[in-house]
């Protein structure tokens, strides 16, 4: 349901339809906003646009692009949105938007048209393809990427205090997602519409959200420590916003999925620039900064999350539940390009941010509990991953819960990818 008074969310409602009213209404928005007269307006339907809306349009014979992101019960928030400026004045490659409105429910920003690919819509191709040369270019651009991410963390990371940290908008992609406001009622939110008692179903099983939220997943053999509900419990208890200051904050932009990056080829590579920083801050918590871009950049693929159709075709996966325990089997792994991107994420990025963090004496005991905590809301409260909502079927929906699992939670014994990953990246390694 659309909120009242938000006009962005009445148009991502009315996009649903495709039927114009999307476009009808959005053109008196950019009317109304800016004084444009806008012509051949044209929105965007791709995977990548889970919680926004983009697409392109033409004024005064200019082609511009507009983009915009529209949260839950956004009017009743506080804190600014849209602060590109905080970004470029930090020295973050970021294309600056030649019209923006910040106003609750008109939040919109305006870009020149450009000719350049979105960095996902470039990897999405290579995750079908052996392409060595193309997988490197596309590696090496992510690693001087993070250098020049990494330096302007390292020149802004400051104590904050958890006054500051509470004022940025970061957290409605994190906490403010499993409570309902103003009240801040848990649970609530998207974590109560998507998942508290709905029923669930698998390959070889079905589930009520009572016996799923209780459930130890056994995944290809390795059986992992929480359940879903601990899980959703220790993030709303340890990601509250107030907890956050122990680790510092910095610049950051926040939500620099691929499909906010600009991929461009020149001469001698390629480089990479941000767009739409909807949850830019300069208080953001420094452990958080990098989750949204370590999950959803190379976690979330190939397909499962984005083309689950493509990934109930692609991957088996099957599901048995016995005893309070859901054991899981699948073929899905990382494509060779994200494990590449995820191994100089490790190296160009966190291990260098936490070494930092913990010479200035900013390194939460409990460190990789917050990372886990991070990376599992991620997929959980993007978008719903129950089989029959949105676009998810059994395959991809038992996938997507058990990457989740996987990434929030400790393993019983051994070690899999994510443990592999924070041993990577432990500074005390």
């Amino acid at each position: 349901m659309a909120q009242q008074n938000s006009r962005t969310a009445a148009i991502r409602e009315y996009a649903k339809r495709r039927d114009g009213s999307a476009e009808a209404l959005l053109t008196d928005l950019l009317r109304d906003l800016f004084q444009v007269d806008a012509r051949h307006l044209a929105i965007n339907h791709d995977q990548y646009s889970l919680n926004s809306l983009n697409g392109f349009f033409e004024a005064g014979g200019k082609p511009y692009f507009f983009k915009f992101h529209q949260e839950e019960n956004e009017e009743e928030m506080s804190g600014e949105y849209y602060r590109a400026d905080i970004l470029a004045k930090a020295g973050l490659p970021v294309d600056q938007p030649v019209m923006m409105s910040t106003l609750p429910g008109e939040q919109i920003l305006v870009y020149r048209r450009r000719t350049d690919p979105r960095f996902s819509d470039v990897l999405r191709e290579l995750d079908g393809l052996g392409d060595q040369s193309a997988i490197s270019q596309a590696v090496d651009a992510e690693r001087r990427l993070n250098e020049a991410v990494l330096a302007v963390y390292l020149e802004t990371l400051h104590p904050v205090t958890p006054e500051q940290v509470m004022r940025e908008p970061v957290h409605r992609l994190f906490y403010d997602r499993l409570v309902t406001a103003p009240q801040g009622s848990y649970p609530g939110g998207r974590l109560a519409s998507y998942y508290v008692g709905k029923d669930f179903q698998f390959p070889g099983a079905a589930l009520s959200w009572d016996e799923l939220s209780r459930a130890r997943f056994v995944i290809n053999g390795i059986e992992y420590r929480e359940t879903l509900g601990q899980l959703f419990d220790a993030s709303h208890e340890r990601l509250a916003p107030a907890r956050l200051a122990d680790g510092g904050g910095v610049t950051a932009h926040g939500d620099a999925h691929n499909a906010n990056v600009w991929f461009e080829r020149q001469p001698n590579g390629a480089t990479l620039s941000f767009f739409d920083p909807a949850f830019a801050g300069e208080h953001i918590p420094t452990l958080l900064a990098e989750v949204k871009t370590t999950f959803h950049n190379m976690l979330a693929h190939p397909y499962w999350l984005y083309d689950p159709g493509l990934a109930e075709q692609t991957f088996n996966a099957t599901a048995s539940f016995d005893d309070g325990r859901l054991l899981v089997d699948f073929d899905w792994t990382l494509s060779p390009v994200r494990a590449a991107l995820l191994e100089t994420k490790a190296q160009s990025m966190w291990k260098p941010l936490l070494a930092a963090l913990k010479q200035k004496s900013l390194l939460p005991a409990d460190w990789r509990r917050v990372v886990r905590l991070g990376l599992f809301l991620c997929p959980t409260l993007v978008m719903n991953l129950r089989a029959g909502a949105a676009n998810h079927n059994p395959t991809s929906s038992l996938i997507g819960l058990s990457i989740s699992t996987m990434v929030g939670s400790e393993p019983v014994s051994g070690a899999d990818l994510m443990t592999r990953f924070l041993d990577a990246i432990d500074p005390d390694r």
